[in-house]
């Protein structure tokens, strides 16, 4: 057969039919390709190649630098080049903390849990993560379902002087004062809550230093000395100076303060941060003030010998029941003009306190005191026997490791009678406040650059660089983790 341009064409003729040949009519000569065909495919074809050339490129680059060194240094993922996470139970964590020469960037994660021996141990924030296993253990018992149309006022009782405190909240912050017997907190006294503890220091600071009293003795004319007895809470410096207020300045040491009739303010932190130990006021004066800051005033950290009654008394949830991030704390106050000031600044700075923090913070209140008033429950469904347990397990450990070495040393403290616990106990601080011996001056910067120990140095609590105070409070993982490292050390 011909085709139209007079070429002939194969044909099978096998039954008559193409298809049983096993293929279909097909020209005998094929018709060239045209010159643009051929060049697209020439450049196609140099495209692929150029492809697959880089790519054998970047394999090989990626072997050699990458690969290679981590497989001579025998899989070491710390050495590895990008962030390595490690998967713990339904929790993911991302460790991003390297060691560079004289500095240490740490993950702005915080609370993460080191995932190698040769990873940097965080110790430096008094995270109170080790209650979240308490809190996972009580399973549903401290939720709480607020719903959409709950806490959209302003207001939480009008008839209160602290109009922004939830009822339910300061009923059992009263109760469970009573029940654990470290504070008095009858209705006479005014309790004022704060975005953490944080706020109702800068609260009572201003409250204080506007006093009649103050300026009655002459505090009129220039910023009342802030003083606190070394070494006192390092964040102290920094919240009284944040403003540059002309009402108070940061003075130091307590001991440093001339007595006189000069008007004052000291702040005693009692059990202390950072060393632990039980305090009162440094200066004997009439004119001065005095805050008593007891977020550790806890039977999990120190013995209850007595219900503290002084006139201005600061409490926080994130040391109590370690929900830090609640940001709640309270304030116990005698007299009704300073808790009035108080509140005017609470008003001012941030009109109230978020009331769903308040009530979850009353439910987690009622949680701990209910298990208490039910006379079956075991002590590890009890929050501050379960604490104490966990301090006083950490303690030991600590202190024989410190035993074994003549590197550093602790405190010595002595055991007191708690009333709550009906037994002698020695305190359990939520830091240890270690001091590096021998030739060691630079505590701090020893333990971060030589064993990637964060810690907070002697120098930010108005003491010597000899001294660092390192949490005891994080979780079981990084805790041991540290004191494997902390035992490895041989100078």
């Amino acid at each position: 057969m011909a085709s139209g341009n007079g070429k002939l064409l194969r044909r099978c003729t096998t039954n008559g039919s193409p298809s049983a040949c096993g293929h279909s009519w097909e020209p005998r000569h094929k018709m060239p390709k045209s010159t643009g065909e051929s060049n697209q495919a020439r450049s196609w074809n140099l495209s692929m190649l150029w492809f697959f050339t880089g790519a054998v490129i970047v394999f090989h680059l990626f072997a050699v630098f990458v690969v290679l060194p981590l497989y001579k240094d025998g899989g070491n993922r710390s050495n590895f080049p990008f962030p390595a996470s490690s998967c713990s139970g339904n929790e993911q964590r991302t460790e991003t903390s390297v060691l560079k020469e004289d500095e240490i960037s740490v993950s702005s994660t915080s609370g993460s849990i080191p995932i190698s021996m040769d990873s940097v141990i965080n110790l430096d924030h008094g995270d109170p993560t080790m209650y979240e296993k308490f809190w996972r253990q009580t399973g549903n018992a401290a939720e709480l379902v607020i719903p959409g149309s709950q806490t959209m006022s302003y207001f939480s009782d009008v008839a209160n002087l602290c109009w922004f405190l939830e009822p339910e909240f300061a009923a059992e912050i009263r109760r469970l004062h009573r029940l654990v017997g470290n504070a008095v907190a009858v209705p006479d006294r005014y309790i004022i809550v704060g975005t953490g503890s944080s706020q109702l220091f800068q609260a009572a600071l201003f409250a204080l230093s506007t006093s009649p009293e103050v300026f009655g003795h002459g505090g009129g004319g220039r910023p009342l000395p802030v003083v606190s007895s070394v070494p006192y809470y390092s964040s102290y410096p920094a919240a009284t100076d944040l403003l540059q207020s002309g009402l108070f300045r940061w003075a130091g040491d307590a001991r440093s303060l001339k007595e006189g009739d000069k008007p004052y303010i000291e702040v005693v932190c009692s059990p202390s941060n950072p060393d632990g130990l039980l305090k009162t006021a440094s200066v004997s004066s009439n004119s001065g003030k005095v805050i008593h800051d007891l977020a550790y005033y806890w039977p999990q950290y120190t013995a209850i010998t007595s219900p503290a009654d002084h006139d201005l008394m600061l409490f926080t949830a994130s040391k109590c029941t370690g929900h830090a991030g609640m940001r709640l704390g309270w304030a116990i106050v005698k007299n009704r003009e300073v808790a009035k000031r108080m509140v005017k600044f609470i008003e001012v700075s941030t009109i109230g306190v978020s009331k769903d923090s308040q009530l979850r913070a009353a439910k987690i209140l009622k949680t701990v005191s209910d298990q208490y008033e039910l006379e079956a429950a075991e002590d590890f469904t009890k929050l501050f026997h379960f604490a104490r347990k966990t301090m006083r397990d950490r303690w030991q450990t600590l202190r024989l490791v410190i035993a074994a070495s003549d590197a550093f040393s602790l405190p010595v403290f002595q055991p007191q009678y708690c009333n709550f616990m009906k037994e002698n106990t020695l305190p359990f601080p939520a830091f240890a406040w270690l001091k590096c011996e021998r030739d060691i001056d630079d505590c701090e910067s020893f333990l971060r650059q030589k064993h990637k120990i964060l810690t907070r140095g002697g120098k930010h609590f108005g003491a010597d660089t000899k001294h660092v105070r390192i949490s005891m409070l994080d979780r079981v993982e990084t805790f041991d983790m540290f004191i494997e490292r902390l035992s490895s050390i041989d100078l």
